[in-house]
């Protein structure tokens, strides 16, 4: 069978990615940092034939604010966040997840919005075609059963960014643009908990911004489970914050396929929302760690976070 044809477009604005992503439906990927799409393309477990290239649409890649709100551009590298006063200054614990993110070169590729959308993983997917073809296929790729459960309703493949889990919890917001015009989201809530679909925006939807409220203070705490400190992805993120008025929010990343995410009135209830976040957590081994290390890590990071906290 011919292959068909791959194209690659360079888009002028945002106005126009739309409209190329409407023209081509099904078949593109936004392309901005590749560090996600291109690894994915050359594993085969990316086949898309239109690649459409927002880097250098200026608008994305701004960092603004006004009384209110910052402004985070989806192309802003994971590397350029810590040259931001005001990030620096309310939301440090978004650069200390940008720089657990990948390597130091890759963070001056890859980008926050790629970050927070980046693919679903398990380790019996993120692998070669030819590994694929041997062990077996996957829901995820078209098979009949999740090879690391032996189920044949559900892929747990795992939600995987660094930075969700913080901005979660410091109660981001995104602007998305889409054909039908643009909607506001909880970030947290575009996450869907499938695995194959991980996430409920548009086929056309492209992000414009990344709201954090500069109307409230967080005291917050970043961890973050890996084989190796630079390069591996999450076996297990943790972030937990406490606003000025004392509300907590916990949310986790590596443990499902979508974060996990509880909020209470007070640092009081830490027990409860330990509990609560650890029950909802579905880890399966799908990871070079075991599940029951990775159950266990959550309740150590959790903890440890807490004291933390307490101390601040």
């Amino acid at each position: 069978m011919m292959k068909k044809e791959k194209t690659y477009y360079k888009a002028q604005s945002v106005k126009d990615a739309i409209a190329k992503a409407a023209e081509h439906a099904n078949d593109f990927r936004y392309l901005a940092g590749g560090t996600d799409v291109i690894v994915n393309q050359f594993q085969g477990n990316e086949d898309k034939n239109c690649l459409i290239d927002i880097t250098g649409i200026e608008e994305l890649e701004q960092i603004k604010s006004d009384e209110k709100k910052l402004k985070i551009g989806p192309l802003v590298k994971l590397d350029d966040l810590k040259e931001n006063d005001i990030i620096r200054k309310k939301f440090p614990a978004l650069i200390e997840a940008a720089h657990a993110v990948a390597t130091p070169m890759l963070r001056k590729t890859a980008t926050i919005g790629g970050n927070i959308l980046c693919e679903n993983r398990c380790i019996f997917y993120n692998q070669s075609a030819w590994w694929r073809e041997a062990a077996g296929h996957c829901l995820k790729c078209n098979g009949d059963i999740c090879i690391a459960t032996g189920g044949k309703k559900a892929c747990f493949s795992k939600f995987m960014s660094d930075t969700a889990p913080v901005l979660i919890c410091y109660d981001a917001q995104i602007e998305v643009l889409d054909i039908n015009g643009l909607q506001v989201f909880r970030l947290e809530d575009i996450y869907t908990g499938d695995g194959i679909n991980p996430r409920s925006l548009s086929k056309t939807a492209l992000i414009r911004s990344i709201m954090l409220p500069l109307d409230n203070t967080y005291q917050s705490v970043f961890k973050k489970l890996r084989p190796r400190e630079s390069a591996d992805f999450s076996s297990l993120t943790t972030a937990v914050s406490k606003n000025e008025q004392g509300r907590i929010k916990i949310a986790l990343g590596g443990v499902d396929p979508k974060p996990v995410v509880a909020e209470g009135d007070s640092i009081a209830l830490r027990d409860e929302l330990i509990l609560k976040v650890f029950k909802k957590s579905r880890v399966i081994d799908n990871d070079y760690y075991s599940r029951l290390y990775r159950r266990d890590m959550i309740r150590v990071f959790l903890e440890q976070s807490f004291d933390v906290l307490a101390a601040t």
